[in-house]
């Protein structure tokens, strides 16, 4: 049977970094968390229709019942809900979500979790298991992004590089700019293109007409992009902005300046109460430098637990 959202909820809260249970009352965080659970991971095990579309866009020739969460016994005191993804809605790029759970997932609780994916979702070729936890890592599995945040009184600009600032932006003028730069650090770095991918355009200016769309300037020449949203679905049940841009144009680069884009981010929210949240892969060791500095918590993670491909 399937669990109910709240109950959902309360295991995932259950299982949330310590260092977070002080940010936000747990009340709120259940009721955010059980929001999240019943639109998402229920839906998505109940609703043969929307299974019907997602096969049709994602998976075609796959049966629609392929694509309904699942909700597994995988040992006698781990449950888990399985769902089948795709990596930035790529076919190419199937693999199988398992975030909600009973309890943290541990070492001997992984070829069961292999089996049960390969079991329900062995059809798609999913490439690994994806699962969530707020340890630094789970052996035999593979770091994938990590969650780090604050609250945002916490976030304080220093010693800010003369001439860097953001100011507000209320079009995506620079969109081609900011997608040279995206070009620039994956012909300097190969592996980027897997890490960080540039927000679409409408995403963006989405966030420009919520005003959480940012210019970064450097002496009131355009610089880059500094973006977020409210509410998206991996926001760990905490009242948050998620951190949905920072990007820097090349010849901004190697200036010191992405350490403070994080506080100046989070200075410019218009809501000072609510934790800056964001996510950087663990191989970009730039990024995730830069938000440390910035006084940023590693919170947790996702790990990748990979499948053999028949």
């Amino acid at each position: 049977m399937i669990p109910s959202a709240e109950e959902l909820a309360r295991w995932t809260l259950e299982r949330q970094h310590p260092l977070t249970r002080a940010w936000a009352d747990d009340a709120r965080r259940l009721a955010i968390l059980a929001e999240e659970h019943a639109a998402l991971d229920i839906l998505l095990a109940e609703d043969l229709d929307i299974a019907a579309q997602r096969a049709h866009r994602l998976a075609p020739g796959k049966p629609a019942e392929s694509m309904l969460n699942r909700w597994v016994a995988v040992s006698n005191d781990l449950h888990a809900m399985f769902s089948m993804r795709f990596e930035n809605l790529d076919p190419a790029r199937p693999f199988v979500d398992a975030t909600p759970m009973s309890r943290s997932p541990q070492p001997p609780d992984l070829p069961a979790l292999v089996a049960a994916a390969q079991e329900y979702y062995g059809i798609h070729h999913p490439l690994y298991v994806r699962l969530w936890s707020a340890a630094p890592d789970v052996d035999g599995t593979v770091p994938d992004r990590r969650f780090l945040a604050a609250p945002i009184p916490e976030l304080r600009p220093h010693d800010v590089p003369p001439g860097l600032a953001l100011r507000p932006a209320k079009s995506v003028d620079h969109y081609d700019e900011a997608r040279r730069a995206y070009a620039a650090v994956d012909a300097d770095h190969p592996d980027h293109a897997e890490q960080a991918i540039l927000q679409d355009h409408d995403d963006l200016q989405d966030a420009a007409d919520e005003g959480l769309l940012f210019d970064v300037t450097v002496y009131d020449e355009w610089a880059g992009y500094a973006a977020a949203v409210i509410k998206p679905d991996d926001a760990l049940g905490l009242p948050a902005y998620v951190v949905r841009e920072l990007v820097l144009a090349p010849e901004h680069r190697g200036h010191g300046y992405g350490p403070h884009l994080s506080t100046l981010l989070a200075q410019a929210l218009p809501d000072p109460t609510r934790i800056l949240v964001g996510t950087i892969h663990h191989a970009n060791q730039s990024a995730r430098t830069a938000a440390l500095t910035a006084g940023r918590h590693d919170i947790g993670g996702w790990l990748q637990l990979p499948l053999g491909q028949a």
